[in-house]
This record gives structure tokens, sequence and C-alpha cells, in this order.
């Protein structure tokens, strides 16, 4: 699956853990525009006539929003509103919708939804004859659309054709995500690193936690409610449309205020990277959190993304002996609407 990538002169630490030797990734990405290998996601597609009616009352997308243009933020729940994967939901062509998620859930999901899928007429298909590659800094754009022939799309919007698809994520720094066949990736690959340098996927990683986006892993399969991870915040959740599985849930939670748990971005006081899962300890070493991710940034201080109990008098935190300071999150912690951001491409 990786071969094409390690074929570039990449080095893979991990399943979905690649750098490249002699480059500091995450500084060049502060400096100028980057290009990774983004193996830390997966693909998987639902294809066929009822593909629409399916999705629909599985995802927490409204899915008449996702028309090739809109690409929002869903979820898939289990009847007691908690996560199995978080996604982005694009649409490939007609009768064709793709997912993007981690790679570490994608069996899982699709094992989750062939159970419905047999009432459907509907094929899930995992898709590991695709690369994902990752663009960062300002020219991002710019060389997407000249070695790409796709203008770039607003963020959680998509571009392209049925064959490549090119994606805009949040962050500090531009970013577009392409999905293309491999043996394409293979020919780009050198035309991109022509005007952009080769990075490990950390990058891509560290720009997620500065935008606030948690991708879950199977380490927080079933764990967590959607409004823990600010999902609601980022239009990943439709409150506008009809049932999917967990929905009564997570409205409740959502309409009666009852989340006790919020995610939140921190720096850590060290450059020791804590484990996924690893406790937010206050000062009475009494577990108040846990770490969903965390990077080293361009200073090789440990950044993170935690879920954090709501309480304001918390106290001093930590992770993994490290002092923990809370930092601002770049989006507000309310309900944005995917109808809202469906208007703005």
């Amino acid at each position: 699956m990786h071969d094409w990538i390690t074929e570039q002169g990449a080095r893979m630490l991990a399943d979905d853990r690649i750098i490249f030797d002699g480059q500091g990734g995450v500084r060049q990405a502060l400096e100028g525009t980057v290009v990774t290998p983004l193996v830390q996601f997966g693909v998987l597609d639902v294809l066929g006539a009822d593909a629409e009616k399916f999705l629909q009352g599985q995802a927490s997308a409204q899915l008449t929003l996702v028309d090739g243009n809109f690409a929002p933020l869903t979820i898939f729940c289990t009847p007691k509103g908690r996560m199995l994967a978080n996604a982005q939901l694009l649409r490939v062509a007609e009768e064709h919708y793709r997912l993007v998620l981690h790679r570490d859930l994608v069996e899982s999901l699709a094992a989750h939804l062939g159970k419905f899928a047999v009432f459907y007429r509907v094929e899930l298909k995992t898709r590991d004859d695709l690369a994902l590659i990752g663009l960062i800094g300002q020219e991002a754009g710019a060389l997407a659309e000249v070695r790409l022939d796709t203008p770039p799309p607003a963020v959680w919007h998509q571009a392209g054709d049925a064959d490549t698809q090119l994606l805009a994520h949040p962050g500090p720094r531009p970013r577009l995500l392409a999905i293309l066949p491999t043996e394409q990736a293979t020919e780009l690959w050198p035309r991109l690193t022509e005007q952009a340098t080769p990075v490990g996927n950390a990058a891509w990683s560290l720009h997620d936690i500065q935008a606030g986006l948690a991708w879950l892993t199977s380490h927080h399969r079933d764990a967590l409610l959607p409004q823990m991870i600010n999902w609601e915040a980022l239009g990943g959740i439709s409150f506008k449309k009809g049932c999917y599985t967990g929905q009564e849930v997570v409205a409740r939670a959502h309409f009666r205020g009852q989340v006790k748990r919020r995610l939140m971005r921190g720096q850590l006081e060290g450059d020791a990277l804590p484990e996924i899962g690893c406790s937010v300890l206050d000062n009475r070493d009494k577990a108040v959190g846990e770490v969903l991710a965390a990077e080293l940034d361009a200073y090789d201080q440990a950044e993170v993304l935690v879920v954090l109990s709501t309480k304001e008098d918390i106290g001093p935190l930590s992770v993994a002996g490290q002092t923990l300071k809370v930092l601002k999150l770049p989006y507000p912690v309310e309900r944005l609407d995917p109808e809202s951001l469906h208007d703005r491409g």
C-alpha cells in the first residue's frame, strides 16, 4: 500500500507515521510550502443506488448537502450516541460517496456499516489503491492548481472529478488534501517536490491540533459523545435532519447542555510526547481528562488535544509529568450548522 511512498525516499516509522530523513518537517511547514503523504488516513467508499438513503440513516451529515461541492464532516455513532468514527464525507459521482477517516478505523467502520448495508442496494469498499497527499503553505493553492489542474476549493469543500479530488482543511496555514490513484501519485510526486519540500506527516497532524480538529483512533472508539470533540462547533452535526443511529442521544446532549467534557488545545512544558489516551491530572493526581493527539511543534514543545472536564475551577494540570497549559481554540465552542457552511462555498 505504501510502496509508492518509500520509493520517493520516505521512511515508515509505523503504519500511520512517515518521515523524510534530513528534513525538519514541522519547521519547514512553518517557513514554506511542504508536501506530505497522509498515511494516517484511509478511505471507505459507499456505492450503489441506495447509497444516499443508506448514509442518511447512519451519518450525522445531511446527505442532500453533499453535492460534489460541499464535503462536510460527519460522525457514525452507536445507539447510545458514542462515536465509532468521525470522517469527512464527499460525493465522488452519482451513487458514489467517499469517507476519509483515520486508517485505524476503516475496517471497523466497514464492519459496523456492513450489518445494515445488507438491507440496501449498496456496496462498501475499502480503498487501499488510493493515495492521499497533503499540501501545506501559502503556495499550496497555486501549486495544486498548476499540478492538478484544479482550483482550490473553500474549507470543507471539494474540487476535482471522479478520478482525483481536492479537499481544503482549516489550519494556521492553507492546507489541501488530494486523493488520487497510487499510480498517478507516483507520477505527480516529483512534480510537486519541484516547488514543495517533502516532509513527514507529523506536520499535517500538528496543523490538525492547532486547528482544534481531532481524528478518532481505535483507542477512543465507542468512548466519546460527538460534543466531547467539539464536532458540532466544526459543523459536523446537522440538527436539522431526520433520524440517524444515535441521533436522539446526540440531540439531547446538545439541547440540554449535558456535556461534562470538551476538547481543548494545550501545550506541555517539555518535549516528551504523551501517548494517546494518557491521563490529564489535576494537582491531586486525579484524572480529569485524556490525550487525543500530540505532536512536537517547530520549537520542539509538545502540543496536544485533550478531552478535559468543563469544571471552571480545575486548577493546575499535568500530562506525563509535564505541566499542561491550556491554549485558546481557533473557533468558538458553539453550534455551527453545516447548512450555513454549505452556503459559504
